[in-house]
């Protein structure tokens, strides 16, 4: 393989490697490190931002010791961290690995910065391998899977990555002083990547806010369309001649529209914000990818693939490149940490993107045109092809629709089920769909009413947890947005649903947004029943007192006579003011047989704040809150019997 063939493949694969871990460490920042909200939202932040920090003293290394060293020991590093993360450990354990391998990570991009001149390709490869193939795994990487089948995949990437590292190459013509802004770039173009250009949850939820209307989401047909689209259009345009002229403009403009569409936080925006943002993100990167700089020195040198010594390059070129990146990678950690923290701290967010966008822009168009372009390592139509082709794969084989049935109906009763699913994450820090699944199948529910759903956030690991949870399950869902049109609450049903509302519930001082989501249960027969999701988010120390009285009030109006059940996390006990306020509605606590029935936290339950309510017309039997660690919470189970017809 020729050097530049290698060069490229290998940082490709430590890119997809890298990638993997941070989808393991973000998230475990909030579930292990800060357990989920019991730890300051600023000391979770210092934490995130002090490894990114700490990988800026790496350009000395390397400038000290060489890069080869470095690369290597930096490299074996991460390919040990990722593959022990396979195993999925749980607790402090998968957070020091991913820690470990999240540093290792940023060492090696230092060591192959400081003797790789063109970046662009093999960045560019790596976001759109690792995009296409976490779309074919339905959003849910191989590393939480736990079966033979991450294993095998997870060690044959690995040996991959440790052969081309090892590899010396010859490389042709020396070393170019270029580089450094493309370099600058890598981070700040992984987060827009993972947050919107190449997310195919984001995509998938694009698609489903399509086949709803009114602000809220259904499950989609083929919602993961988007995303072959999307990474071809990066993948061509990161690695094809720029326009000249005014021309070279287009990349800039269509990353910061896409960009202000993602900030507008609408669903129906989510997926020309991922098209135009995928474009303009790989037309930037192709601006910066300059080949027209003249050769430091000539001659032949040995080298690793993309990590050799700096011999043929000067000591002041490879701390360039290397602080390059490391800097770029700070401004995705602060990226990162900025925009997702507001929900903690209660910020505006949307400028992070788009003012990430404009950097990116920026220092694309100002960097200098190429006058004399060379054709990358691989050929741009036949590279975008096979990666498109890999993408491809995904709405054929990850995409499910479950499709509800009211043929054996009206029946007599319903079994509900209320569940904070933490985004899908159990106590100890492992994306566990699994475990969750299982404790509400127990159940054979025929109704499921969801809070703290996540459908793409980066911070999470960037799944569709609805999406999966609902094929796991069987049944379509709703899905409104609390948060943003990513994050909130959710009914699936086996059942057919419509007249689907949202109702935006008042802040009152909370940082995270809070609604509420009434369906309606087409039972057959004339039958119907109304169901509303919440999750009221009280203030600091207070109770959720306004937002109850809205969800009741809403419930109320939008039941319009017919059967009612309201459920969720409710953030409030029995006997509470903000409880009182859906009896004081007529509503009635479905679970008050099994008083007191504390659901969190889930591991030493005490607080009674999960609940389902119903009308006085519906009669609730078997109340249960089953024990599972697959989330904080516990999950709330009760059969209503309906009225006689």
């Amino acid at each position: 393989m020729r050097y530049r063939q290698l060069t490229t493949g290998t940082l490709a694969l430590g890119v997809i490697l890298l990638i993997d871990v941070l989808r393991v460490w973000l998230p475990g920042i909030i579930t292990i490190f800060g357990q989920a909200a019991s730890t300051p939202a600023e000391l979770m932040g210092a934490f995130a931002l002090g490894w990114f920090v700490l990988a800026l003293g790496a350009p000395p290394v390397v400038r000290r010791v060489g890069a080869r060293p470095v690369v290597v020991v930096a490299a074996v590093v991460l390919a040990l961290a990722r593959l022990a993360l396979t195993a999925a450990p749980g607790g402090r354990t998968q957070l020091w690995l991913a820690t470990a391998g999240l540093l290792a990570g940023l060492v090696w991009l230092v060591g192959v910065a400081a003797d790789t001149d063109r970046p662009v390709p093999g960045l560019a490869l790596g976001f759109a391998v690792n995009a296409a193939l976490h779309a074919v795994w339905d959003t849910v990487d191989v590393v939480w899977w736990g079966t033979w089948v991450a294993w095998l995949f997870s060690s044959v990437v690995v040996l991959l990555f440790l052969l081309g590292t090892a590899q010396p190459v010859a490389r042709a013509g020396g070393a170019r002083a270029g580089g450094a802004r493309a370099w600058l770039l890598a981070g700040p173009a992984l987060l827009l990547a993972g947050m919107v250009a190449l997310s195919p949850a984001l995509a998938r939820t694009g698609m489903s806010y399509l086949f709803a209307g009114d602000g809220v989401a259904g499950s989609p047909l083929f919602g993961l369309a988007p995303v072959p689209v999307a990474v071809a259009a990066f993948l061509f345009t990161a690695s094809t001649r720029p326009p000249r002229g005014w021309g070279r403009a287009y990349g800039p403009v269509a990353l910061l529209v896409g960009a202000l569409l993602f900030a507008l936080d609408r669903g129906d925006l989510l997926i020309p914000a991922v098209l135009l943002t995928a474009v303009g993100l790989g037309a930037c990167l192709a601006l910066t990818d300059d080949d027209n700089r003249p050769n430091e020195t000539a001659g032949t040198e040995p080298t690793g693939a993309g990590s050799g010594t700096t011999s043929d390059v000067t000591s002041a070129t490879a701390a360039r490149r290397g602080y390059a990146v490391a800097v770029g990678m700070l401004v995705f950690a602060l990226g990162a940490v900025g925009y997702y923290s507001a929900y903690d701290l209660g910020y505006p967010n949307a400028a992070v993107p788009v003012v990430v966008a404009g950097l990116i822009a920026v220092v694309a168009f100002t960097a200098q045109p190429v006058v004399q372009w060379l054709p990358g390592p691989f050929p741009p139509l036949r590279a975008a092809a096979a990666v498109t082709a890999l993408a491809l794969l995904a709405p054929v084989v990850a995409d499910e629709v479950p499709v509800a049935s009211n043929r054996d109906g009206p029946p007599e009763r319903l079994t509900v089920v209320a569940y904070n699913i933490r985004m899908g994450f159990g106590l100890d820090g492992r994306f566990d769909l699994t475990g969750l699944t299982e404790v509400v199948e127990r159940q054979r529910p025929d109704v499921v009413l969801l809070s703290e759903v996540d459908r793409a956030w980066l911070l999470n690991g960037g799944h569709d947890t609805l999406d999966v949870v609902a094929d796991r399950l069987g049944m379509p869902y709703v899905f409104a947005p609390a948060a943003d049109p990513v994050w909130g609450d959710a009914v699936l049903s086996r059942w057919p649903m419509d007249d689907a509302r949202s109702l935006p519930l008042p802040a009152v001082g909370a940082p995270t947004g809070a609604q509420a989501l009434g369906v309606t249960l087409d039972l057959s027969d004339g039958v119907r029943t109304a169901v509303v999701s919440t999750h009221l988010q009280p203030p600091p120390g207070q109770g959720p007192v306004v937002q109850a009285r809205a969800v009741a009030d809403f419930a109320i109006r939008y039941a319009a006579g017919r059967p009612l059940v309201v459920a969720g996390d409710m953030n409030t006990e029995p006997g509470d003011e903000a409880f009182e306020q859906f009896t004081a509605a007529g509503l009635v606590d479905a679970l008050a047989a099994a008083r007191p029935l504390a659901t969190s936290p889930a591991d030493d339950p005490r607080e009674q704040i999960d609940h389902i309510f119903v009308s006085a017309g519906l009669t609730p039997s078997d109340p249960v809150a089953p024990r599972s660690t697959a989330s904080d919470h516990l999950p709330v189970a009760v059969t209503v019997t309906l009225p006689p017809r």
